[in-house]
């Protein structure tokens, strides 16, 4: 199973890799669903066979189909495709337990983006490389050699595309002055069918204010009172639309650390857009770049690259109500990384102090802190955080060396 937000991708991989070997069903054609909906379970192996479904979440009934036929040994493999996390829904859930692998695919990360701007593809990234070999990690940053040439210059580039537009792969056909203009129309589409898949709401209204709302909280934490008192419904109405928006994949919570019974902790998530440029266009911020919408940006940056390379770990964010406050925790099988995102040029020792006062909670537990920021240098702040830039962070490989051309 192939899930991510529409037209990250999805149909195109699927087609490059199965075109010649499965048959391919669209249901998002009526027709095609009808049909396949007559065909018994019993019959599904000979008459449809091994193939590929997409739209599958327009059509969950399928799935007992493919359910029978793969138990019945009669097919061995398919491939599902869906822009919703449908394996969230229980009954979904329970019919493919056990039998199925899931892949999401996210909006490009800045190691995919570099090539369109004639940066060289990173493979693995130095974030990667960082958490995957966390007991050597200061040594590994204190060793790398200054980033310098073109490259630098292009992969700054393409990164100010994911926080002005976001990361759709579509948008690049499209040139600069028109790419706003159709992230609005895709919020349309959204709401014509990914949202119509997932419910059937009479008035619109409500939801379209509370999803602006929401496009305006984020990377902050999440008070859905508040939220449900600004956009004038209940509070169970709220969370019934930002769950539509998870499902759909335009947004994920950051939960609150809460590994520490002692010490009183702020437990509500943080609200994040997956995709910089949707968050933009549904605010209205489309000129210039907040804290926050960095913070945002970053943060999904980190999240999409560290899901696609498979690598083990979980984030959090921290906040106690002493004040203790941390944009971004990793924690991985060999311990904690805290994450602090600054949208300037210049950093300081000081915008390392919520790392270092963090050590109190962690101990040694606590390997790395790192301050993302716009610059250019990479020099530690103390003894345990580092000033890294984010182009570098997310945009440079791992080892530090001549990076592979084409990806």
């Amino acid at each position: 199973m192939l899930t991510g937000a529409r037209q990250v991708g999805k149909t195109t991989l699927a087609k490059k890799l199965y075109e010649n070997r499965y048959r391919y069903f669209n249901l998002d054609s009526a027709g095609e669903r009808l049909r396949l909906e007559r065909v018994p379970a019993e019959a599904w192996g000979r008459t449809v066979g091994e193939a590929v479904f997409d739209e599958i979440q327009k059509a969950p009934a399928l799935l007992e189909k493919i359910k029978w036929a793969y138990d019945a040994r009669e097919i061995n493999f398919s491939v599902l495709l869906g822009s919703s996390r449908i394996l969230l829904l229980f009954k979904i859930k329970e019919t493919l337990a056990g039998r199925v692998f899931l892949y999401e695919l996210w909006p490009l990360t800045l190691g995919e983006l570099a090539p369109f701007y004639e940066a060289p593809f990173p493979g693995k990234p130095l974030l990667a490389g960082l958490l995957e070999n966390l007991n050597q990690a200061s040594e590994i940053l204190s060793a790398l050699p200054a980033p310098v040439g073109e490259e630098v210059g292009r992969l700054r580039t393409a990164l100010e595309h994911l926080l002005t537009f976001g990361g759709l792969p579509t948008l690049l056909e499209y040139p600069p002055e028109e790419r706003f203009a159709w992230l609005e129309a895709y919020q349309s589409t959204y709401l014509e069918r990914d949202l119509a898949d997932l419910a059937r709401l009479r008035d619109l209204e409500p939801f379209l204010l509370c999803h602006r709302l929401a496009a305006l909280r984020a990377a902050r934490i999440l008070s859905y009172s508040e939220l449900a008192r600004d956009a004038g419904i209940s509070v169970a109405t709220v969370r019934r639309y930002l769950h539509y928006l998870e499902l759909s994949y335009q947004i994920l919570f950051l939960p609150a650390w809460a590994g520490n019974p002692t010490v009183r902790l702020v437990k509500s998530p943080k609200l994040i857009w997956l995709d910089a440029g949707l968050q933009r266009v549904l605010s209205g911020q489309l000129q210039g770049l907040t804290g926050e919408q960095y913070e945002n940006a970053i943060t999904a940056q980190i999240l999409a690259t560290l899901r696609s390379l498979g690598v083990r770990f979980s984030a959090f964010y921290l906040r106690t109500a002493g004040g203790l406050e941390v944009d971004l925790l990793l924690e991985t099988p060999a311990g904690f990384v805290a994450v602090e995102m600054k949208a300037r040029e210049k950093v300081y020792r000081k915008d390392a102090t919520p790392i270092e006062r963090s050590r109190r909670l962690f101990g040694d537990r606590l390997r790395l802190g790192l301050v993302i920021y716009r610059g250019e240098e990479v020099f530690p702040l103390s003894e345990l955080a580092w000033a890294v830039p984010d182009w570098f962070l997310l945009g440079w490989p791992s080892g530090g060396h001549t990076a592979l051309k084409n990806p």
